[in-house]
């Protein structure tokens, strides 16, 4: 293991000798560096990785001990090598300047050495200790990520999991949990950009984006013979249809622990709000207006596109177009404004997304 150093800065050899003699019964800990300007010890500084303190004069020739400190500073390593100033008292405002710079104490001439190297020694220790801190909150911090980001993907795994189970009582392709989460998320990134007073943040778009896979897990609840009937819903039928959406949040508060975060409220207010309408005509709370959440809003509109450009046991798929003036035109129920406009500027993006999975094969 390499030494520590200590480097002593100043241009009086006298001083410098002085100082090295403080720490000569230390030699075996440190490893002590001279430099008799503040050029020489700017080299030093940069050759040697491991200073843990300077001692710094600050009137010397060629360059002065403010311009080392310029240089410490400038380059981010004032906080992390301390610098203690060892000066002169006829240099006016000298400490006051000093400590502006951010040093760590200021020693004035004459000095006594065993106050020196007392506060040397308290000084690097502090220093260390800080840092080691810092070093270990980093590595709390990237041990906290690299948990978070498992149980994530654990998370999504669930997820994708229970919507496939979904979508294989509903016979669809497995693919339509997909597609929801790219049109949410697609939607959301024109509705933070063009929207500001929703005042949406990228993460909360992702956690919207991955709740909104959770939307119709209460058609697990749902009778096959009522799911996958071919023909029109009785109005009895329908009835039990939009019951998906209660059980679907019956679910989610059995199976979720954590109901104060955020995911968990997407989560929720997807599965229940989905189908309701800009009008109040939706269900199951005949929401109206803002009173329906935004993340509800947004994947509602996703929702319908995908089930218009799908084929279900009781339709043809439509075509792109048709099925976006659909949406516009209200043939699907009222949507909100901002909803609708943020749709028409992915408009494209959907379209592409449609044609691309009609080119290939994702089962």
């Amino acid at each position: 293991m390499e030494k520590q150093q200590i480097l002593i800065v100043d241009d009086e050899e006298i001083n410098r000798e002085v100082l090295i003699e403080m720490f000569r019964e230390s030699s075996e800990k440190y490893e002590l560096l001279q430099a008799s300007n503040g050029q020489i010890a700017i080299q030093q500084i940069e050759d040697n990785p491991n200073i843990v303190l300077v001692l710094l004069d600050i009137v010397m020739p060629i360059m002065d001990g403010f311009k080392v400190l310029e240089y410490m500073r400038e380059k981010e390593l004032i906080e992390k090598i301390p610098v203690i100033l060892i000066t002169s008292e006829a240099v006016e405002d000298s400490e006051y300047k000093a400590y502006s710079y951010g040093v760590a104490d200021v020693i004035h001439k004459p000095f006594y050495p065993y106050i020196v190297k007392k506060r040397s020694r308290n000084i690097i220790e502090l220093y260390q200790s800080k840092l080691h801190m810092e070093q270990r909150l980093k590595e709390q911090e990237l041990e906290i990520r690299e948990q978070q980001k498992e149980l994530q993907e654990n998370n999504e795994f669930m997820i994708d999991a229970l919507s496939s189970v979904v979508e294989s009582r509903n016979a669809e392709t497995g693919e339509h949990t997909k597609r929801i989460k790219y049109f949410t998320r697609i939607m959301l990134k024109y509705l933070m950009k063009y929207f500001p007073k929703y005042g949406l943040t990228e993460a909360q778009i992702d956690m919207m984006a991955r709740a909104s896979a959770m939307h119709d897990i209460g058609k697990i609840g749902i009778p096959d013979a009522i799911l996958l009937k071919p023909g029109r819903l009785t109005p009895e039928e329908f009835e039990v249809i939009k019951t998906h959406t209660t059980i679907g949040c019956e679910i989610l508060e059995k199976a979720y622990r954590d109901k104060d975060s955020e995911f968990y409220r997407y989560c929720y207010e997807i599965c229940r709000h989905h189908h309701e309408r800009w009008d109040g005509a939706g269900y199951p709370d005949h929401l109206a207006g803002d009173d329906i959440p935004i993340s509800a809003q947004i994947v509602a509109i996703a929702d319908v596109y995908d089930a218009l450009v799908s084929p279900r046991v009781y339709k043809s798929a439509y075509a792109n177009n048709i099925a976006y003036d659909m949406i516009m035109n209200g043939e699907c129920g009222q949507f909100s404004p901002d909803a609708l406009e943020c749709f028409t500027l992915a408009k494209e993006d959907f379209f592409n997304i449609v044609e691309v999975i009609k080119m290939f094969s994702f089962s």
